[in-house]
């Protein structure tokens, strides 16, 4: 089969479209002939090198995976050849306590498929048959791909990590990526008042469109300073920070007494300055969060199957075109989603 692998880390430069061996199908697995796959950063991440994984090569990332079932594992229960499916790329050990639990991304063998085994950039992938979920017809690939990591990962954020309530008052760094461009859909959807920022006025409007009701360019204005301005010095009541770095110590600052600052990642740098008396004495509340469980992944994949949370893609693309596809996505281009296609 073809993959768009890489044979040694770098820049995009290092992937080729490539014949690669057939992934060898175990009884509780299931094979997924690939029909969308969605970029991510961790595809990035991967390609770059990632040391302390020890990466294989040659390695194809995808972590975003719809497409239809080709064959199944002997063990293989209520999944069927043909079958339309979306993928969870969770890849869990099932025995520790966390597993036991059924909170799936703090399994102490917690893994990422397309970062800890062979993903989706290719024609077809080995997942766990308990992995599929059946995608009703009215749900095209394209949809389900662009849609599956970014918003499992900013539903488990403002869910149930935040637990934003109604009224309360959210803002989102950099608007336009994947994370924060759902997090938008689902704080409205929890009833909040959404501020968003960017340096692009347009994908501001983009935003708007969503339903944020602040929209602030941090190349104009100071974005701090007008959050605290606009709450009449109050702060807001959760802040979605993935950016890192550069926006941990004005994220922290615009927070009310009390306030909640939840991350996934970050991409400007893991080492932001904090101010630890702002923590104990305003009484901060610094949440991390990674991906979903099984029940958050059912739960938000409903959400879409029902049309209230919406799928965001930027551009559709052939799998052949991955290195531009790469390129953009570090670039910051997009609003939403690349999706490519075998």
């Amino acid at each position: 089969m073809k993959a768009l692998a890489f044979n040694e880390f770098g820049g995009p430069d290092k992937l080729r479209l490539q014949e690669v061996p057939e992934p060898r199908l175990g009884p509780s697995d299931v094979l997924v002939s690939v029909r969308a796959c969605a970029l991510n950063h961790l595809d990035l991440f991967v390609r770059e090198g990632i040391p302390a994984l020890k990466t294989p090569l040659p390695f194809w990332s995808g972590c975003d995976i719809a497409g239809d079932v080709a064959a199944v594992g002997a063990a293989v229960e209520d999944v069927k050849v043909g079958a339309r499916v979306a993928v969870n790329p969770n890849l869990t050990c099932g025995r520790c306590e966390f597993c036991r639990q059924g909170e799936d991304s703090l399994c102490v063998r917690y893994g990422i498929l397309g970062e800890h085994e062979p993903g989706g950039f290719a024609e077809l992938v080995k997942v766990r048959g308990t992995n599929v979920l059946p995608l009703p017809d009215h749900v095209s690939y394209e949809e389900a791909a662009a849609f599956i990591l970014v918003t499992l990962t900013a539903w488990r954020m403002l869910v149930t990590q935040a637990a934003v309530r109604p009224g309360e008052d959210v803002l989102i760094l950099g608007v336009g990526g994947g994370v924060s461009s759902a997090a938008v859909q689902i704080a409205k959807l929890c009833g909040a008042r959404v501020w968003v920022t960017s340096s692009s006025d347009a994908k501001l409007e983009r935003a708007r469109g969503l339903g944020a009701d602040e929209a602030i360019n941090y190349v104009k204005d100071d974005w701090a300073k007008v959050v605290v301005e606009k709450t009449a010095r109050r702060g807001v009541d959760v802040v979605v920070d993935s950016v890192g770095a550069s926006s941990w110590k004005l994220s922290i600052r615009s927070l009310r007494k009390g306030g909640r600052l939840v991350t996934c990642g970050a991409t400007t740098g893991p080492i932001g300055e904090t101010d630890i008396r702002l923590i104990f004495w305003n009484q901060l509340r610094v949440i991390g969060s990674t991906m979903g469980n099984r029940k958050e992944f059912d739960a938000v994949m409903a959400q879409l199957f029902r049309g209230r949370l919406k799928a965001i893609i930027d551009d559709v693309m052939p799998l052949k075109d991955g290195a531009a596809a790469q390129r953009r996505l570090a670039e910051g281009k997009q609003f939403g989603k690349l999706v490519l296609k075998p």
